[in-house]
């Protein structure tokens, strides 16, 4: 009980200036943007130097003042998410489709109708707080797997967020009964997957190169799609310019049972890097994307 009590109190002290920040016009939020990117690149220097070994280590190719450039712009970038996302609270319908357009429109819909099953894989590239567009572009739901926070009224709090504009989150550790009642009960749905998080190296079934390293990676999109033989596609999001977005619905495959095992998360990968190096400042690149290098198990690398 004394937990949720502090959690309450946290909770009704920020939350007025969360709500002040999503009321403000975007002329004046990318202003407040400016300013905490500011902070946090000088004076915090949040994760610079693991930001930093991230970007060497993917572009060996590229000259030190090359890197730092990619650097500073990724914090603008990395501050403007937060920002952007705290005005998913209030931004209207017709803005935020305005902001986060959709290229092949007519082609999602075709598909979605002819498969109402299916899964998506995203990534965090650009801005992936504002996918939930694609359930603008669905007559059925469209489920985002989602990692919950710890103080339950944030939580709350990010979900109704989230879920605004038609996507229904579900806590990654009840995904997969999801999935899998949803299935036995015939009910139709997306099922959207951030898929280039680290798993931990012993948990891991599968590592494959990602520029030029060989590293574990998320295989559950993979496992899903041929469990239940649903087609797969990827959201390749792009930043055309502060504020906007514009997406990309490209299939993978509408057969996953057909394929090698590992070849639809390969080819997701292939098609991450690609969306990287054409645009790297917009990744995130706060994480650790590399700290798993040289530890496959020598059982793994047999099978590999």
């Amino acid at each position: 009980m004394h937990f949720i009590m502090i959690q309450f109190l946290v909770f009704i002290l920020v939350y007025p200036f969360i709500y002040l920040i999503s009321i403000l016009p975007f002329r004046l939020l990318y202003i407040l943007s400016d300013f905490l990117s500011f902070i946090t690149f000088h004076v915090v220097s949040y994760r610079k130097k693991v930001i930093y070994n991230n970007l060497i280590t993917a572009f060996p190719e590229k000259s030190d003042k090359e890197i730092k450039e990619i650097q500073k712009k990724f914090y603008h970038h990395f501050v403007d998410i937060f920002m952007e996302m705290i005005k998913t609270f209030t931004i209207s319908k017709k803005e935020f489709i305005k902001r986060m357009n959709l290229t092949n429109e007519e082609e999602v819909k075709i598909f979605m109708k002819k498969y109402p099953s299916n899964i998506l894989m995203a990534s965090h590239h650009s801005n992936y707080e504002w996918l939930a567009i694609l359930s603008q572009h669905s007559d059925h739901p469209v489920y985002a797997a989602y990692k919950k926070v710890e103080n339950k009224y944030f939580d709350n709090l990010a979900k109704k967020s989230r879920s605004r504009f038609g996507s229904i989150l579900i806590p990654t550790r009840e995904f997969k009964q999801l999935i899998n009642n949803n299935y036995k009960e015939k009910i139709e749905g997306t099922y959207g997957l951030i898929s280039d998080q680290n798993p931990l190296p012993e948990k891991a079934l599968y590592w494959r190169p990602f520029f030029g390293q060989k590293v574990p990676v998320f295989t559950g999109a993979e496992k899903f799609a041929k469990e239940y033989n649903y087609p797969v596609a990827y959201i390749d999001t792009r930043k055309i310019k502060r504020g906007y977005y514009q997406a990309t619905f490209k299939v993978i495959t509408l057969n996953p049972r057909e394929l090698p095992d590992f070849q639809i998360t390969d080819k997701f990968f292939e098609i991450l890097e690609n969306q990287i190096r054409e645009q790297p400042e917009y990744y995130f690149w706060t994480h650790k994307r590399f700290k798993h290098v040289g530890k496959e198990p020598s059982s793994k690398k047999k099978t590999n």
